[in-house]
């Protein structure tokens, strides 16, 4: 009930940490790593729409088709679970950003329970644009690197409304591995979310 009170109050409110975010800096003070947060909250519209695209394309391409769960690529994923082969995620960015805000990183079976139930209540709450405004603004780009606008200083020294299209494309490409894939390494998969992008019509 609380963590729907929270989703229900991230309608309107910028959340000022995640679930995520406090993990990263346990971790770091329980390995005396130094640990430099970097976060700025910005809204869609200063967020080019070509790093929209291009992570729509990379992590969930049926965003605006699905209603939080996308069964169509969770059957894909399954069966090439089953049949042995490279196990891919069938996570839509609604899944991704409930885990962010309330579960961190880590994987077990009552987690995927609680998620079950919190993504209708995302989608119903905040609608598909505030979800992308949220995600695009908390999802891990590096690290201590968080949201559009900090992963493009980070990356690029420059804003997350400046960006251009091949670069949007290489932040996209490092999503799924944010600690440990650079985006000047991420040739062939940001030639094919560019591609993905192109069919989609954008």
């Amino acid at each position: 009930m609380l963590a729907v009170l929270m989703l229900l109050a991230a309608r309107w409110i910028d959340p000022p940490t995640t679930a995520v975010h406090m993990e990263r800096r346990l971790q770091a003070w329980m390995q005396h790593k130094p640990y430099y947060e970097r976060y700025e909250f910005v809204s869609l519209r200063q967020i080019s729409p070509d790093f929209q695209h291009a992570v729509i394309a990379a992590e969930d391409a049926r965003f605006y088709q699905h209603h939080g769960f996308d069964w169509h690529a969770i059957q894909i994923a399954a069966e090439e679970d089953m049949e042995g082969g490279r196990i891919r995620g069938g996570s839509t960015l609604t899944q991704q950003l409930v885990k962010n805000l309330f579960f961190g990183t880590g994987r077990s079976i009552l987690r995927k329970g609680a998620e079950f139930t919190l993504v209708p209540a995302a989608e119903l709450v905040l609608g598909k644009q505030r979800i992308l405004e949220l995600y695009l603004n908390v999802v891990e780009w590096g690290p201590g690197v968080y949201g559009a606008e900090a992963a493009c200083r980070y990356h690029y020294r420059t804003s997350a409304r400046s960006i251009d299209r091949e670069q949007a494309a290489r932040l996209a490409a490092i999503l799924p591995l944010p600690l440990k894939r650079r985006p000047e390494r991420m040739n062939r998969y940001s030639g094919l979310i560019q591609e993905r992008m192109r069919q989609m019509g954008w």
